[in-house]
């Protein structure tokens, strides 16, 4: 048997008004329609539900026992077809796992860490570095947010741009280069920085186009690692200036200008779309879109 539900919202309705006509009035319905429904209700339990004594009408035994369970079932079917759109911030209890490259970690996430710690102190946050590989963590919900770089390609996942932040050449303090043209730029090591071990970069295409060629020594997987080398070497680290400002700063290094146009990197964060109307993971992005452009535009 399917159980049809709006029975027992006239069930408790009639329960609780303690006749057809209340009942009607309660639920914007017609007295014959609720007598009818009635009719259904006593059909489907094999119990008169309401009898009539009188002028008035008076449950049955068998109805005022399952009274408090219909009522608590009505209840707990309308807080799932209407979840309230209020958020309890001082309540809140969740762990939000963000995924991240160092960068990131380093220049936003203790900002982040901090609005959240203020504003809802049942929450954790959980960061996680980037993979070598695309997984579908975010897909299965093992990660809320994604940071960095890159936009997913299918219409599941959702994409916002939180800014852009321009590239510098990193080197260490006393580096023999004090001017930077894209010869010179050409001439010194390079280290690259990349999840996936990539060895090339989009600056390598216009160097071949003035008809040069940089030596890249290695490519890592983080900033911290590719500074590190910098700050022991004459390698030269392209990166972004802003986000790697706090790791650039650790390791004593200077940056010089990009000696070439190139555009801004931006800063994207994702998410699927399952969570576009979860009131917290909402609050979430807003915390991360706030920090993001606090931090870019300090």
């Amino acid at each position: 048997m399917q159980a049809d539900l709006n029975l027992l919202t006239v069930l408790d309705a009639l329960l609780e008004e303690g006749s057809v006509m209340g009942a009607a009035e309660r639920l914007h319905l017609s007295s014959p329609a609720v007598s009818r429904t009635l009719g259904r209700i006593r059909k489907v339990t094999g119990d008169d539900i309401l009898v009539r004594t009188g002028h008035t009408m008076t449950p049955t035994p068998y109805a005022l026992g399952i009274a408090e369970e219909v009522h608590r079932l009505v209840r707990q079917a309308n807080a799932v077809l209407a979840p309230s759109r209020e958020l309890d911030l001082a309540e809140l209890d969740r762990t939000f796992t963000v995924q991240c490259h160092d960068a990131l970690a380093s220049s936003v996430v203790p900002a982040l860490i901090g609005r959240i710690a203020e504003q809802a102190p049942g929450v954790r946050l959980r960061v996680l570095a980037e993979h070598s590989a695309d997984t579908d963590d975010l897909r299965h919900g093992r990660v809320d947010l994604e940071l960095g770089g890159g936009t997913p390609e299918l219409p599941e996942f959702r994409s916002e741009t939180l800014g852009t932040d321009p590239l510098a050449v990193v080197m260490r303090s006393g580096h023999p280069c004090t001017e930077l043209d894209l010869r010179a730029y050409a001439t010194y090591p390079h280290v690259l920085v990349s999840r996936r071990g990539r060895l090339s970069a989009p600056i390598d295409e216009l160097l071949a186009a003035e008809g040069l060629r940089r030596r890249v020594i290695a490519t890592v997987a983080t900033v911290h690692s590719a500074v590190q080398i910098a700050a022991a070497s004459d390698a030269l680290v392209t990166t972004t200036t802003v986000l790697c400002r706090p790791l650039i700063e650790a390791f004593g290094l200077v940056t010089l200008p990009l000696p070439a146009e190139s555009p801004e990197a931006p800063i994207n964060c994702n998410w699927h779309q399952r969570y576009d109307s979860d009131l917290a993971h909402a609050w979430l992005r807003d915390q991360v879109r706030t920090t993001v452009r606090q931090v870019l535009g300090g």
